[in-house]
């Protein structure tokens, strides 16, 4: 069996990641591998220097009225895996930025470049430039036009024949444009194209073409990175009682569900890795190395690395002495929404940062991403001398913190599955998760870490800054009772050789 993987993001290559979908596409195909399933991952060239290329084939897409050429690079094969990159100036021409920010105008300039890199793949299966396919695996609405052609264009004869799947990664991004009038719109990227609007249109905007449910009407399977996450999008969200489901295509997660191609499968994590050196002095080290380094980024200096500074330098004389409580990943309302509610004159973090008081402990937060939860997180930084925020992304001070943390904290308000979590108890630090998607699947209650809910936002942040505090007295009163619940965590297997047998049952078969 042959299987061709479509997505955005790729963390086999140099500067394709940002989120957890460049980790799936990173190791699944090598698991899929070792059970017999030959397996070819193309994404685009997004002007990465450091890739050694061999030359496929020129492609010529008709994208916008216009007949473009891209060109096919085979740029990695091995253990029964293809890695291959398509380049066009769509891709590079934003300085290797993978996403792009339009502010009024959303999904703008990512829609265009995504559909164009969804025709050309489209053109690389029709001319057999990469032959013997059996199933075309999408992720995500980056890759959903592909679905979107192979149903509506009778060009697309090999496309057509081949059975289709796609993951969704996260239900919040769905890359909605406008079906016409628009520059960056279906009908001026596929002029020609005579569709079902009826299928493809979005519920709250009729007259505009939603991606993602397209794929998820059109693909064959649908799969959902976790089994609970795949029960949660069946129901329809309320935001205002901080419930995150279908986010409007609980519906069509319905009808996928009784037609029997809704499938929920559990990412997984490699555990086969070298456990990297670390120490308070090391981290705070590649601390400072790296916000040097985001300094340079900017003319002018930023106040939250300079306080950041300011505190490593402070703390590097110093070491915790009590419970360190760590967190890494983007800077979203999905990974943050709790920690910002109003709590006490401050804010949840801020409380979590006054129990932490109590305990003689510390708190390292490493993310960027939403730039008012970027400034809500160095206004705490500044507030509380026992938080360190550090506004970026550094991956060896995250392989640390993994390392030395004590309490890990991933309070989502959803998680379609989450690997921070799992590489935080891979390294046996219990995590205090909120009970939403793949945490729920991964993170048992006073066993291999701390869980905790509530039918509203309100409740929940009650419940997150109560169980906090419980968590925080278990580690001081009962060093026993946590090290078996970082035992128990470092213990838990999530393997994608797992995940890798359930692809072929549930999605390829």
């Amino acid at each position: 069996m042959h299987v061709v993987m479509v997505a955005a993001e790729n963390d086999r290559l140099p500067n394709c990641k940002v989120g957890g979908v460049a980790d799936v596409i990173r190791d699944i195909p090598y698991a899929l591998a070792e059970n017999n399933i030959q397996t070819s991952v193309i994404v685009p060239d997004y002007g990465q220097t450091k890739m050694r290329r061999q030359f496929v084939a020129d492609i010529a897409v008709p994208f916008k009225q216009h007949l473009e050429t891209a060109v096919l690079w085979r740029v990695e094969q091995d253990n029964g895996v293809r890695q291959y990159v398509i380049s066009h100036s769509l891709f590079s021409e934003h300085g290797g930025d993978i996403y792009c920010n339009d502010g009024g105008r959303p999904f703008y300039t990512d829609a265009n470049k995504f559909a164009f890199f969804s025709a050309a793949v489209c053109e690389v299966i029709e001319h057999a430039l990469i032959d013997d396919i059996d199933v075309l695996h999408l992720h995500d609405w980056h890759a959903a036009c592909v679905a979107v052609l192979k149903q509506f264009s009778p060009r697309f004869e090999r496309l057509k024949k081949l059975k289709t799947v796609f993951t969704v990664h996260n239900l919040a991004l769905q890359g909605i444009r406008p079906f016409n009038g628009d520059d960056s719109s279906l009908e001026a990227w596929f002029p020609t194209l005579s569709y079902d609007g009826q299928q493809i249109c979005d519920h709250y905007y009729p007259h505009c073409f939603n991606p993602m449910r397209a794929a998820i009407n059109l693909a064959d399977k649908v799969h959902l990175v976790s089994p609970n996450y795949c029960n949660e999008v069946q129901q329809g969200s309320d935001h205002q009682v901080g419930f995150f489901g279908g986010e409007g295509l609980e519906h069509d997660m319905q009808l996928a569900a009784k037609s029997g191609k809704l499938v929920g499968v559990l990412n997984g994590c490699k555990y086969d890795y070298e456990v990297p050196e670390a120490s308070w002095k090391m981290m705070l080290e590649s601390a400072e190395s790296n916000i040097f380094r985001w300094m340079a980024k900017h003319a002018e200096l930023q106040s939250s690395h300079y306080i950041a500074h300011q505190r490593v330098l402070k703390w590097i004389k110093s070491p915790c002495e009590g419970p360190l409580v760590t967190s890494v990943g983007r800077l979203t309302d999905q990974k943050a929404l709790l920690l910002k509610q109003s709590m006490e004159g401050g804010l949840v973090l801020d409380m979590l940062a006054s129990i932490l008081t109590d305990f003689n402990g510390r708190m390292i937060l490493l993310g960027s991403g939403d730039a008012e939860l970027e400034y809500l997180f160095s206004q705490v930084m500044a507030r509380n001398d026992n938080v360190l925020y550090l506004k970026g992304y550094g991956e060896s001070i995250g392989d640390m913190l993994y390392q030395l943390g004590d309490l890990f904290l991933m309070p989502s308000s959803f998680e379609p599955c989450g690997i921070s979590q799992m590489l935080a108890m891979r390294s046996g630090q219990p995590c205090l998760v909120n009970n939403v998607g793949g945490l729920a699947d991964t993170v048992e209650d006073n066993v291999s870490g701390f869980v905790f809910s509530g039918d509203s936002i309100n409740e929940q942040s009650n419940n997150l800054v109560g169980r906090f505090r419980q968590a925080l007295a278990l580690f001081e009163s009962d060093a026993d009772g946590y090290r078996k619940i970082s035992e128990n965590a470092a213990e838990k297997r999530f393997t994608w050789e797992q995940s890798a047998i359930l692809y072929k049952q549930n999605l390829y078969e």
